[in-house]
C-alpha cells in the first residue's frame, strides 16, 4: 500500500493507503449508504463521472463475482472505504473485491474517517474531488480540481451508451414468441433492467442513446423504455427531441434518468440536489397505491413538480426523507416514470412491481389498437 489523500473542492481533505493501482483521479464526490452490493454500485453505469464513498466501514466481505455485475465493466472513477476486507467469505465469490478493482485499474483508498467525510458532504453537498497517490500539495491539488468539470451541463451518456444496436431475448416466451416488443433507449442501463424485462416476456431491442424516433418507429416495438444514467439530463437533446416524438404514439416507462427526460419532454425542469440520493433505505410512498416500500436510490437530479402542467401530470410517488418527486404519470397518454430503481441488486425489492405497470400499460395499448 501506498499513502493516498483525497482533496476536496473546498479545501478539505482525507488521508488514507492506496491499493495496486496509482496515480490521479478526479470526479464529483458523493456517498452509498448501502450495506451490501459494492459490486452493482462499481458496475453501475449512473456512476460515471464519480468517486463513491460507501459510509458502511468494512467493505469487501461477500467477494465479487460474475453474475452480479450490472454492465460489462467498472464506471466509478475512484472508490474510498474505512477497510476493505480482503478475505472474503461466499461460495459465489470469484476474487476479492481488492483483486477486482486492481484488476480494473481502479484507484481506491482505504483507512478514510468515512463518517466524518460524509457528514461533511450532507453538511456542503457533494463537490469535485481529486484522489491521487502522487500530489500531495494543496495547492497542486487545487489547480487540477478547477480545471475538471462540474457535473451539472455534463453529458456523461456517451461515454456510457453502447455504439450499436443489441437484442436481449425473452425468457418467459409463450408458444416460442415473445410477449412484447421493448425499444429501450440506453443512457446507461442495468443488466438487471433487461433481465427483468426478458423474464416478464419482453425482447428488448437495446438502442444507442441518440436513435431517432424514426428508428424506433421502423422496430414497431410494444412499448418504449428509458434507462437509468448519469450525468445531466438538461443537456440531452437528442434524447429529448426524440422522446417528444414518442409521446402519444407507443406507451413509454422510465427510470431514474429516464424519468428526469420524461420531466423535461412534459415541460418541466430540473435541478441540482445537494447531496443526491444514493443508497439502497430510501423510503417512498406511492399515492396510487397508498402504500410505502424502501427503495434503491442513485440520482444527483432531480424533476421540479411545480414546473409540470400539473392538468396534463400526476404525481405519483414521493420520497419520505425530503418529500421530492419520486414519480409521475400522464393522464391521458400511456407515460409513465419513477425516479427509484425497482430492478435494484441485491435489492430491495418493494418497487418491483411497477415492471407490471408497464406491461399493462403495453397490453392495453395493444387492445386499443385492435379495437380501431
Amino acid at each position: 500500500m501506498k499513502d493516498a489523500i483525497l482533496y476536496l473542492e473546498d479545501g478539505r481533505f482525507f488521508r488514507g493507503q492506496s491499493l495496486t493501482t496509482q496515480g490521479n483521479t478526479n470526479g464529483e464526490l458523493v456517498f452509498n449508504t448501502s450495506m451490501t452490493g459494492y459490486q452493482e454500485v462499481l458496475t453501475d453505469p449512473s456512476y460515471a463521472g464519480q468517486i463513491v464513498v460507501m459510509t458502511y466501514p468494512m467493505i469487501g466481505n461477500y467477494g465479487v463475482n460474475r453474475d452480479d455485475a450490472q454492465s460489462a465493466r467498472i464506471h466509478v472513477k475512484g472508490f474510498v472505504v474505512k477497510e476493505f476486507c480482503r478475505y472474503p467469505s461466499n461460495y459465489r465469490a470469484t476474487q476479492s473485491l481488492v483483486e477486482y478493482l486492481d484488476e480494473n485499474r481502479i484507484l481506491a483508498i482505504e483507512g478514510v474517517d468515512t463518517r466524518a467525510l460524509t457528514r461533511h458532504l450532507r453538511e456542503s453537498g457533494a463537490m469535485r474531488a481529486i484522489l491521487s497517490t502522487e500530489d500531495f500539495d494543496p495547492e497542486i491539488l487545487k489547480r487540477k480540481l478547477d480545471a475538471v468539470p462540474t457535473m451539472e451541463g455534463a453529458d456523461w451518456v456517451k461515454t456510457v451508451t453502447i455504439e450499436r444496436a443489441e437484442v436481449w431475448p425473452a425468457t418467459d416466451s409463450y408458444a416460442g414468441s415473445p410477449r412484447f416488443r421493448v425499444a429501450a433507449l440506453d443512457f446507461g442501463i442495468k443488466y438487471d433492467i433487461l433481465r427483468i424485462l426478458n423474464t416478464l416476456g419482453c425482447e428488448v431491442y437495446l438502442l444507442p442513446a441518440r436513435t431517432s424516433w424514426k428508428e424506433i418507429e421502423a422496430l414497431d416495438p410494444d412499448g418504449i423504455f428509458l434507462s437509468n444514467g448519469p450525468g445531466d439530463p438538461s443537456v440531452l437533446d437528442y434524447a429529448l427531441d426524440t422522446i417528444r416524438q414518442a409521446m402519444g404514439k407507443k406507451p413509454i416507462f422510465g427510470i431514474c434518468l429516464g424519468h428526469q427526460l420524461l420531466g423535461l419532454a412534459m415541460g418541466g425542469k430540473t435541478y441540482k440536489l445537494k447531496f443526491g440520493h444514493h443508497g439502497a433505505n430510501h423510503p417512498v410512498k406511492d399515492l396510487l397505491d397508498d402504500r410505502i416500500g424502501i427503495t434503491a436510490q442513485n440520482h444527483g437530479f432531480c424533476v421540479d413538480l411545480d414546473s409540470l402542467p400539473l392538468d396534463e401530470i400526476e404525481l405519483i410517488d414521493v420520497n419520505l426523507n425530503d418529500r421530492t418527486m419520486e414519480g409521475i404519470r400522464h393522464r391521458h397518454l400511456p407515460i409513465y416514470s419513477i425516479q427509484h430503481h425497482p430492478e435494484a441488486a441485491p435489492g430491495p425489492h418493494d418497487a418491483r412491481y411497477h415492471f407490471e405497470h408497464f406491461i399493462r400499460m403495453m397490453e392495453q395499448h395493444r387492445a386499443r389498437k385492435a379495437a380501431t
